[in-house]
């Protein structure tokens, strides 16, 4: 399966697309005014201890302080298998509480894990990993691990082994997908280039104040082309000369033993739009998503989790309801973990699938999500179905939803998703117009609002205005204004 890189760069926006056999399964987008921090390394100072969370906020340049739970001295291991025993491990390493690792107004070298999402804060640790090519270079970790990705069991030792000897005193390594039939001195080039990096994050974190930052990690650009080389990356398409240029720069230091083509979009065209990426990225927004079957399933989002629920919709079937649940859910299940790698869907995610009445149904379902989840560049885990038709699955969350990216919160429903029907906007007007003609008694009114209620005052509640203009000896005015929304009006007093 070869795969593509198209990127779109307009003044100060960056746009990517990830193709797998030419469909867009990863979205990427910076702008200039919201700069990708993940990865970065500060020197940090530690402004406030929460003992009550175990947890500390630290204070590294940024406009709020970061936030450092006790728990981010730990290294996540959860993408790599372990091939060192744990138990060697300092017992600082495995468990501590706050109160006795830090101190207010300590210095501390820390690295963004997750940059601000919504309202939560940048969360930062304590345990920096410094990414490369071919491996990862953990300083003051002392523990070897392989991608799981690499599934020959014979090379994942061979792997192992070869860490085990080229790894330094008191650092640990992790082999990368990337590294998987690589040499002993391929791999020693890429260490030795990590561990220079490091070299100099410590000299510069010797001679400057906290807070600062210590280092950069690569751009968006090349962040992202590092992470996906090793995915059969076969292709990168630009349209902007100097990006393409910079573009075959990187891949001929970086990545020179690569089968990568690099290539200038010149055409008239936008490049989304030859791709057919642009009619994808419309649909990202989109809460309801159709399945070939006539099913559908449909997205919500709340800030500490994501809803997904699937429904029949119009298909109907052609054996028994089970059958039409099962298939139903099976389609479902390709779209889903097609939807969360594609709008970067992360934290907790709960999928209400249609009931099955059948164990081997539920069984079959949840088999097919953990299997189609396994295309996904970041780890995810599953767990069973309930009896209620209910899944749970958790993903890293590093990075925007692309949703919340594309997207603002509607000026006009604060977010909820609804507005104020038409009739409820009646209403609401006759409530105020009664309560003003009652404190204030023969004024006359001016009502503007938009046309849809407009109508309805007249046609079936013009007896109720008949009513207020009789009985207070006033002139009510109803003045339909297309630049007003549904769920607005305004009443004006007429001396």
């Amino acid at each position: 399966m070869h795969s593509e890189l198209i990127i779109n760069v307009t003044f100060n926006e960056i746009r990517m697309a990830f193709l797998e056999n030419g469909i867009p399964v990863e979205f990427f987008i910076e702008r200039k005014h919201e700069k990708n921090i993940m990865g970065n390394i500060y020197k940090g100072r530690v402004s406030r201890i929460v003992p009550g969370m175990d947890a500390a906020f630290i204070d590294i340049g940024l406009d709020k302080s970061a936030f450092l739970y006790v728990g981010d001295i730990i290294l996540d291991r959860t993408m790599y298998e372990e091939f060192d025993d744990l138990d060697s491990l300092p017992a600082t390493e495995l468990s501590e509480r706050i109160e006795g690792v830090l101190e207010e107004g300590q210095e501390i070298i820390v690295q963004v894990s997750r940059e601000p999402i919504g309202h939560k804060g940048t969360r930062v640790t304590s345990k920096i990993t410094l990414p490369g090519r071919l491996l990862v270079l953990m300083p003051s970790i002392q523990h070897i691990g392989v991608s799981r990705r690499i599934e020959d069991e014979s090379e994942r030792k061979r792997l192992a082994n070869l860490l085990k000897e080229i790894c330094p005193k008191g650092f640990g390594l992790i082999a990368r997908t990337a590294s998987e039939g690589k040499t002993e001195e391929e791999l020693k080039n890429d260490l030795n280039f990590l561990k220079r990096i490091w070299e100099s994050i410590q000299e510069k974190a010797r001679h400057i104040r906290a807070p600062s930052i210590l280092h950069q990690d690569l751009g968006i650009i090349f962040r992202v082309i590092r992470d996906i080389y090793s995915h059969n990356l076969r292709k990168i398409i630009v349209d902007d000369a100097q990006v393409y240029e910079n573009i075959k720069q990187f891949i001929n230091e970086y990545l020179p033993d690569g089968d990568c083509e690099v290539l200038y979009f010149d055409e008239k065209e936008p490049i989304f739009e030859v791709y057919g990426i642009e009619i994808d990225i419309a649909k990202l927004s989109q809460k309801k998503i159709w399945l070939k079957s006539g099913g559908y399933i449909v997205f919500d989002y709340t800030e500490a989790l994501t809803v997904i629920d699937v429904n029949t919709g119009r298909y109907l079937g052609k054996r028994d309801l089970e059958d039409t649940i099962l298939r139903t859910n099976l389609e479902a299940v390709k779209e889903i973990a097609y939807q969360i790698r594609l709008r970067n869907i992360g934290g907790i995610i709960i999928v209400d699938f249609i009931d099955m009445e059948k164990r081997e149904s539920r069984e079959t379902v949840f088999q097919a999500l953990i299997e189609a989840l396994k295309k996904d560049r970041i780890k995810t885990y599953v767990y069973p179905i309930s009896e209620l038709g209910l899944v749970q699955i958790t993903r890293k969350r590093t990075r925007h939803n692309i949703v919340n990216i594309l997207t603002d919160v509607c000026p006009l429903c604060d977010g909820t998703g609804y507005v104020k029907s038409k009739y409820t906007l009646c209403y609401e007007v006759l409530r105020e117009l009664k309560t003003l003609c009652k404190k204030e008694g023969g004024k006359a009114y001016n009502v503007y609002l938009s046309p849809e209620v407009a109508r309805l005052l007249y046609e079936e509640e013009r007896s109720s205005l008949e009513f207020l203009e009789n009985n207070f000896k006033t002139k009510i005015n109803i003045i339909a204004n297309h630049g007003y929304s549904i769920d607005e009006f305004q009443v004006e007093t007429l001396l």
